[in-house]
């Protein structure tokens, strides 16, 4: 699709600024993030974004809006959430999601639960790389623990997503690590080095803060501990093979297909419903993504219209031209990647786009690819793991409000640590580093 780099790009921003006002507005005058649906404040700033230009132009938007809503990863993505709704409602039926709570009661203490889901996410996307896998495979797991914990769910899922983005940003096969490596023409090993100076203390931060939230969750842990039996040993299968699957980097969609397989099977051999039953189950669960699906495919819509109008161009333009010394190059490195993935909400995407530009940009102020190449992964997967219209967002929110939970995206955002501190980490990188002109 072609992007028109004319006047229009500032303008292209104004759906964008409609959505915040819409729906950060309204949240804050009535007081409750739950009050404003998602969908429909991308509804809005999708009419917006068609309807701006000339009228002449409607039917051509029309078709620009209808061509990124059916983009193939917007379509990747959304047959993974129906997947996931499915795989949810059938763990929860046949009654993965109590087993999963004696037995996790019974070998970990409520006191390192939170720091516990933090490490394994951390671990699992390290391995696999990839944090959709990760959030998919982790979710109903670690929202199974919330009620009796008398955890908010948004604490209990920013652990997963911060472990999941701890992995995506650093592991060696993922997609991210590739991108900016091949963009910049550096070996992975030179990367992960240079990266892993500032996410590992990021990480170790923000597992002190879950073990100090942790310590509050004790005393209401009274009903957790319980001993589990051999059936919900063989009820927690389900999750087991989803966790040994994602490592052993089985594709996302087939490892939730066949964990849902094997979920109504078990829930059909110990008589939790039969077959006709677990069919109306697993339909029932595929309808609770729909909000989700709603969200994304809009989002990729809107997302079109945006950049087809110079948009992101537009922004791009504006970052290089502040750009004047080494630390404004890496600083303007962050904040181009940034923007890009708030306008593509996929962080390999923006890195791709992004990457050849901050290549030019590092030869020009003689900076030292490895740190421009740590930037570039770090900042797009802080932002990516924190829009609400993201896949690892999206994912999360999906599974845990198709299960009966209300989660807030504001709010989840909020209690999304590990991204908050790795970027605090980048700057002080980025500043102590220049200071001192270490450049390696």
């Amino acid at each position: 699709m072609k992007t028109l780099k004319n006047k229009h790009g500032m303008l292209a921003l104004l759906p964008f600024l409609v959505f915040a006002v819409f729906y950060l507005g309204l949240s804050l005058w009535t007081g409750d993030f739950y009050r404003v649906p998602m969908t429909v404040t991308f509804l809005v700033a999708s009419a917006v974004a068609i309807c701006m230009h000339p009228p002449r132009l409607l039917e051509r938007n029309v078709g620009i809006f209808a061509r990124g809503m059916g983009n193939e990863n917007i379509m990747i993505m959304c047959l993974i959430f129906i997947l996931a709704g499915a795989f949810a409602a059938a763990a929860q039926e046949m009654g993965a999601v109590d087993a999963t709570v004696k037995i996790a009661g019974s070998l970990i203490p409520p006191s390192l639960i939170l720091p516990g889901i933090f490490i394994v996410s951390c671990f699992i996307s390290l391995a696999v790389g990839t944090s959709c896998g990760t959030i998919a495979a982790m979710t109903p797991i670690a929202i199974s623990m919330t009620g009796k914990l008398g955890i908010t769910p948004e604490i209990m899922l920013g652990c997963v997503i911060g472990g999941a983005m701890f992995g995506d940003n650093i592991s060696m096969i993922s997609d991210t690590t590739i991108a900016a490596t091949r963009c910049l023409n550096i070996s992975m090993r030179d990367k992960f080095l240079s990266n892993i100076s500032f996410a590992l203390p990021a990480a170790i931060v923000s597992l002190l803060i879950y073990i100090v939230f942790s310590q509050n969750i004790v005393s209401q842990a009274a009903a957790f501990v319980q001993t589990p039996d051999w059936q919900d040993i063989i009820r927690t299968v389900p999750y087991l093979l989803i966790l040994v699957l994602a490592l052993c980097g089985l594709n996302v969609m087939a490892l939730l297909f066949g964990a849902s397989v094997v979920a109504v099977i078990i829930g059909i051999l110990l008589g939790n419903f039969d077959f006709i039953q677990a069919l109306s189950i697993l339909g029932k669960g595929c309808l609770n993504m729909a909000e989700t699906l709603f969200v994304a495919i809009l989002a990729g819509g809107l997302l079109a219209v945006v950049k087809y109008y110079g948009g992101v161009a537009w922004m791009m333009q504006k970052i290089e031209s502040m750009i004047k010394s080494k630390i404004g190059c890496e600083l303007g490195t962050a904040l181009l990647v940034s923007v890009v993935n708030l306008f593509t909400a996929n962080n390999t995407v923006s890195i791709v786009i992004a990457g050849p530009i901050a290549k030019e940009l590092a030869q020009k102020y003689s900076c030292n690819p490895k740190r421009i190449a740590s930037i570039l992964d770090a900042s797009s997967c802080i932002l990516q793991g924190v829009i609400p219209y993201g896949a690892q967002m999206l994912i999360a929110t999906g599974i845990a409000n198709g299960g009966g939970m209300k989660v807030s995206p504001v709010k989840l955002i909020i209690h999304c640590h590990y991204q908050q501190i790795l970027l605090a980490a980048m700057l002080l990188w980025i500043f102590i580093r220049r200071k001192n002109n270490q450049n390696a």
